[in-house]
Order: structure tokens, then sequence, then C-alpha cells
């Protein structure tokens, strides 16, 4: 009799999973299904199984390292005809073909006759960066399985019962020999629930949930952001025969504001400045969201603008940003200037202009000088003059 090891591929030293990676790899390809029938390729699958049901098991992989074959009932002498144990390859092909082969071999999803948990439900929720701000109760409105109140979820009319289905007897599965290995999978007259509704309730067609929409009021925390999720427990869809509810997860959005994007905790603005106050300096309003003690109860802030200031110079006023959803922090509001150059000027305007332009030189246009420096040198090494 060969050894399993040798049947395997494998040493004795190998761990559990190379040894089930070996046998999957193995039984695969000798699957009788997948060799036509092939006698010897039948024969082959049988000797992979009996080595790995062996092997897989610590006790007789202990027995077998000890004492050979006879360590476990001589092979296959015994009267289960896999090492004396009753071995059913419908164990290991629910652990190791479930995904190839599916329900076929046991390895499909298992359907329970008993309370079964609703399913889950995702909701997606817009809101606005206000209400990211400062928190918000919002109503939806939420489509979910309810169980059915005439039946209270039986699924019978009420005044009957629904009835143990007589092909698998309540149990929601059957059993069958396929060759040398058994063979579980879902009663296809109940289809794994176990029962039978001969009398239907018309209330939900024998199905004993109904489909209604339920008004829900949500917290939305402030702090929030873009793709935050909020779990409600127990709001998701009713649970089959009894089983508790699903969850409802809500996934929320953030609608872009018009006046602010966020960075973070960051609340960036840009705000424009007359070119006369960003020459001269001074001090302009910004837009702060509402929030209380952020803004001081207001929604604008004083930003202070110094003298001389260029378009793209930033402004941070601390404390004014969003708050943390987790602690007491709270980010900045960035104001970024934006420089503008007056538009429709009248005569006298323009001569006022001119005369200021007149008046100013290097020293009052310090990045125009530097740009004329650079671009002189430019011109030279180009041509050579």
């Amino acid at each position: 009799m060969r050894d399993y090891y040798e049947i395997l591929g494998v040493t004795r030293t190998i761990d559990d999973a190379g040894l089930k990676s070996a046998f999957r790899k193995l039984a695969m390809e000798h699957h009788p299904d997948r060799n036509g029938g092939c006698e010897s390729a039948a024969g082959r699958f049988k000797e992979i199984n009996e080595a790995y049901s062996v092997l897989s098991d610590p006790q007789k992989r202990a027995a077998y390292d000890r004492f050979g074959h006879a360590g476990v009932n001589g092979g296959q002498g015994g009267p289960g005809g896999f090492g004396g144990q009753g071995f059913d390859a419908s164990d290991i092909f629910n652990d190791v073909f479930g995904d190839v082969f599916g329900e076929m071999f046991g390895g499909g999803r298992r359907q329970s006759n008993g309370p079964q948990r609703g399913q889950d439900l995702r909701y997606d929720l817009e809101i606005s960066l206000e209400q990211a701000y400062a928190g918000a109760e919002v109503e939806i409105k939420v489509p979910a399985a309810m169980t059915c109140e005439v039946c209270e979820g039986s699924g019978a009319k009420p005044g009957t019962n629904p009835t143990v289905c007589g092909t698998c007897g309540g149990a929601g599965r059957v059993r069958a020999t396929q060759g040398f290995f058994a063979v579980e999978r879902g009663c296809p007259r109940c289809g794994g629930s176990g029962r039978l509704v001969l009398d239907p309730c018309q209330n939900c067609g024998g199905h004993g949930q109904v489909r209604r929409e339920r008004i829900l009021s949500v917290r939305i925390p402030a702090g929030v952001d873009d793709g935050a999720r909020i779990r409600l427990a127990g709001e998701g869809d009713a649970g089959a025969r009894g089983g508790p509810r699903g969850d409802l997860y809500i996934f929320l959005s953030v609608t872009p504001h018009e006046l602010f994007e966020r960075d973070g905790l960051d609340l960036l603005c840009t705000v424009p400045v007359p070119m006369t106050t960003a020459a001269l300096g001074g001090e302009i309003e910004a837009p702060c969201l509402l929030g209380g003690e952020a803004c001081d109860g207001e929604c604008k802030v004083k930003v202070a603008v110094p003298e001389g200031a260029q378009t793209g110079k930033t402004v941070r006023l601390k404390g004014k940003g969003m708050p943390s959803l987790r602690s007491r922090q709270r980010g900045d509001l960035v104001v970024e200037l934006f420089v503008e150059t007056p538009t429709h000027l009248s005569a006298r305007q323009k001569e006022l202009m001119r005369e200021l332009a007149g008046l100013c030189g290097e020293k009052q246009n310090p990045k125009s000088a530097n740009f004329v420096g650079k671009a002189k040198r430019f011109w030279e090494e180009v041509t050579g003059s």
C-alpha cells in the first residue's frame, strides 16, 4: 500500500494549509467528472481522498506517522471503507470544492429552517455642508421588508399553519449518495425552509413579509465628512421565522458648497479684495458657516488685509473651520485673497490711475521689476547681444 504522503506528493513536515492545497490540486485534476468517468481517474481520486482523510485529522496523522497503515486500522480494511472511521467525502468537499462545484457537494450557502437574520440595507443620503458643520436631524423614507401583520410572519392564511415538508422531513436539506461519497443539497420542494405553506396568506402571498416604506429620524453628528457611514441597528429588513432584523447603513455625501471648499477640518474660501484695500491695507468681511462659538453667532468674520497684499495671499483664522467628529478640536478658516482690478473707470478715475502709475516705480512694483530683469537676461542670451 502506497505511503499517504507520497500519494499527495508532500513531505512529512508539511503544514495543514500546504496539505489542503496539495489535496485540492490533485482532487480537481483526478475528479471523475473532469475525466469522463475514467476508471483509473476514479481509483486515483479515491486514493487521494483516503490519504487526505487520514493526514488532515491530527490524531489519525499522529497514529499514521508512528505506526504506518496499521495505526489507522489497516487503511481500507476497516468497516468504514476509509481507515475504518466511516469517512464522509462530503465533509472535505464542503470545505475544498464549495467554491468550484457549488451546492452539488454541499459547498453552497446553507439554508436554515430556523430563525434567520434580516438583510442589511443601504441608504444614500445627501446633506449640505451646513448640516455637516452643525449637525442635523433628518427624516428619511426607507422601504424595508416588514413582518406580515396578518399572518404574523408564518406565510399561512390566518387559522392555518405551515406543514412540515415531507421530502426533507423539516430539515431543509436532502442527502443522497453519489458513487462512493455522500452529497447534500437544499431541499428542492421547500426551498430549504423545511416547511410548506399550502394555504398562503393573501396579504403577503405566503412570504411572511411585506415591503413597506418607513419614516426614520436620523441624527447627523456635527463634523461628518463626505463618505461617512451611520449604522442604525435593527432598522433593516425583518428576519425570517422570528429572526432579528438586519441593520440600516446610511452613507453620507456632502453637496459641494458655492463658497467653501473643505480640506480635512479646514474650510477654504476665496474672497475678492479691492485693489485700493490690497495696496493700503484694511479690513474685509468673509463668510463663515453658522455654528455658534466658531463665528460668535454670526455668519461672517472680519479679515485683516495686510498692506501690499497680492492675489493668492492667505489669511488663516484659527478655530473657525469644521468641528472634529471625535474631539473638541476645530479646524481653521483659510481665506485666500483675490485682488480685484477696477473696471468701467470714469475719465477722472483714469486720470488719477495714470498719475499713480507715473509715480510708482520699482520700489512699489518689486515683482514686475524682478520679472523684467529676468526677461532682459533671457533675451540677451537668445539674441547674443
